[in-house]
Parts: structure tokens; sequence; C-alpha cells
């Protein structure tokens, strides 16, 4: 028996028969900051080896950006757009994804992260995270004045159809419905999800979906990104999951079977997101132009592309 032809006669079904799924898993930008000239070999195998969330190479970066997880798929088209206005950092742009608290952490272990076996020490010339952090983050003399430059509305993600006809946030404390929700210990799109669900059921639906249903194994609680409920719902082991709007459209962008409901504005929690030039930037002048960048009319174009809105003028 030819286990070689049947392993790779397998391997084509599956491409075939489930293309979606691979979008699915990360690293979810390909490498689109990574210029094919300074790839060396490319290594990588799918749920082990991908490192979804450092992009590029901080070895002789000229600009290092620090951001919130849920913007890592405008990031390709930015630092794009960015490096056509700026040449000179084309392929010297390393830039994070991780979630906004994880790279606090990493900021306050004298910039050092350590992934499995492999530890990193890289020195951030900008932050961006959401605006009250890089408030607290200005008084606390760590970041220039922080610039304001895109927000985001929740929304409720489901597979394409709504099998499960989820039509609302009351829909989330159901006994068969499985769920997929950010941990409220790191993520802080928890604290806006927390405040959607008390606006739409009170006390009782905020008891039962991220206490009851945590305890009886519904509802999944993300380790690491709010973009597993994606996952966990292409993979079939969950339902539903509340995220950010932007994180739906994403996926329907990449034609995965995804589709969101929406949260009335009476009961939808907002996120404005801001960007600070750190006070110890090695590449100062460079991350202020980066951060200047963020507010152009492209960027705001880009933004809008994947579901994000522009920061009324009145609230800058």
């Amino acid at each position: 028996m030819d286990y070689k032809k049947i392993l790779f006669a397998s391997a084509l079904s599956c491409f075939f028969a489930a293309p979606l799924f691979a979008q699915a898993n990360p690293p979810w930008s390909k490498g689109a900051n990574n210029p094919a000239a300074n790839k060396g070999y490319v290594f990588q195998v799918d749920s082990v080896d991908n490192i979804p969330d450092l992009h590029g190479n901080p070895s002789d970066a000229k600009l290092v950006l620090f951001i919130g997880g849920n913007q890592f798929f405008v990031l390709p088209q930015l630092v794009s757009g960015f490096v056509k206005q700026h040449p000179e950092f084309s392929g010297h742009i390393f830039y994070e994804t991780l979630p906004p608290g994880i790279l606090r952490k990493q900021i306050a272990n004298n910039n050092t992260l350590t992934l499995g076996n492999f530890t990193l020490q890289v020195q951030p010339d900008v932050y961006e995270a959401g605006a009250r952090v890089l408030k607290q983050m200005e008084q606390a003399r760590q970041v220039e004045i922080p610039v304001e430059y895109a927000t985001n509305d929740l929304e409720i993600m489901v597979h394409a159809g709504n099998p499960k006809g989820i039509h609302s946030l009351n829909d989330l404390g159901r006994s068969d419905i499985k769920l997929s929700m950010p941990n409220p210990a790191w993520e802080g799109v928890a604290r806006q999800i927390e405040t959607a669900i008390r606006n739409a059921g009170g006390s009782a639906l905020l008891h039962t979906v991220y206490q009851t249903k945590v305890a009886d194994g519904s509802n999944y609680l993300t380790h690491i990104h709010h973009r597993q409920t994606p996952m966990n719902i292409l993979q079939g082991k969950a339902d539903a999951g509340v995220t950010w709007a932007s994180e739906v459209k994403f996926q329907e962008k990449i034609g995965n079977p995804i589709t969101g409901v929406a949260i009335p504005a009476n009961q939808n929690a907002a996120a404005i997101y801001a960007a600070g030039v750190m006070r110890n930037a090695p590449h100062a002048d460079a991350a202020r132009a980066w951060v200047a960048y963020l507010t152009t009319p492209e960027a705001q174009a880009a933004y809008r592309e994947y579901g994000f809105k522009s920061v009324p003028k009145n609230e800058k």
C-alpha cells in the first residue's frame, strides 16, 4: 500500500472540500510585512509553529509598533500605504498584534516576551489600544499626547445562515447555544461586552453568560484572542460569540462562512482607539510619522473597509 499517495490524496481532498477552514487558522496576514527578499527559509506548520502575532524582522527595524490584536487584518494595508509615502521604511517595520494587556505586560517586563522556547526583546516606538488606556499612559508619562483614530462597535458573530436562529444578546443565554467569548481576565473587549449584555438583559443575563455557562462548559473563554471565536465557530465548537463588528467584516471579506447579528445602538458599547508615541521611543520621528498617518484619508479608508468608523470630530 502506497501511504504517500493516500496521504497526498487525503490532503487534496481536505483542501478542495473545505478551503475555507484553512483561512480560519493563523497566520492571517500571510507574512505581508516580510519582503520576499528578506524571508530566508520559510518554515510553518499550522497549529504548531506559526507565530501569527509577530510581523517582520525586529533585528533591523526602523519602526516598532505594539498594536492591539483586533486590528491585525488592517495592518498589512496600513504598512503598505505608509511605506509608499516613506519608502525608507520598506522591510524595516516590525509590529506585534497581541492583546493590549499582554503588550503592556511585555513593556513592563523590560520589553521582553517569551513564547515557548523563544524570547524576544524589542523596544516599541508606538503603542495602540483603547483611548482610555492611552490617556492613563499619557498621565503616567509613558507616551506622548495620544491621537484617536478609529472606533468600533460590537456584533454577534454566528455561522453563515444563522442556523441556531440567534437574533439578540438575550439569545446567548439559551441552554442550546454554545458560546466562545473573550476572557475578562486579559481581554479589554470583555468590558464592553459585559456592558452590552447588561444593557440587554441585566445582571441575570450577564451571570448566565459569564458564570453559569462557563461553569457548565457551554461558554468557552478564549485564551489569547477573541479572534479565537471565529475559529471555534468554523470548527463547530461554538454557535456564537460577541466580537468587534470589524472581525465579522474580516471573516466575510476572506470568504469564511461567517455572518453577524447587529446589536441595537441602545445596547451596544463602542470603543475608541488611540495611538501614542512612547516617551523612550528609539525611532521617535518615525513613530510620529506613523501616528500622523493613521488619521490620513488613506488610512481612514482602510479602517472603514474593515468595518471600523472614524472618530467623530467632537470626540477628538
